[in-house]
């Protein structure tokens, strides 16, 4: 198995920054698609955003793209999520997943491995 621990979630103000990390253990991190989901009070878990296992290729919902980033680090089998411009929406349990597929994927049920979540709360 695959154990994933995020971290860096925490409360900020609208408009600030937050650093989502997640590392892996195991040998074999480069051989996974990751993917960054999160859950909102009363909603259901929803896509975030997701990378390729090269790191080459990356794909976003619609409501974070231009102010969310995802990346990894093969080498420290890591994935970022670097959030800018945050917004009290974005408010939610971040959770770091890892899927077998080749391919990026946004469908949870995709996924094989997941961590245990972090907060983020944005203040208005």
């Amino acid at each position: 198995q695959v154990q994933l621990v995020e971290s860096g979630g925490g409360l900020v103000q609208a408009g600030g920054s937050l650093r989502l990390s997640c590392a892996a253990s195991g040998r074999t991190f480069s051989s996974y698609v990751m993917g960054w989901f999160r859950r909102a009070p009363g909603k259901e878990r929803e896509f975030v955003a997701a990378i390729s296992r090269s790191g080459s290729s990356t794909t976003y919902a619609d409501s974070v793209k231009g102010r969310f980033t995802i990346s990894r680090d093969n080498a420290k089998n890591t994935v970022y999520l670097q959030m800018n411009s945050l917004k009290p929406e974005d408010t939610a349990v971040y959770y770091c997943a890892a899927s077998n597929t080749i391919v990026v994927i946004t469908r949870t049920q995709r996924y094989d491995y997941w961590g245990q979540g972090t907060q983020v709360t944005v203040s208005s």
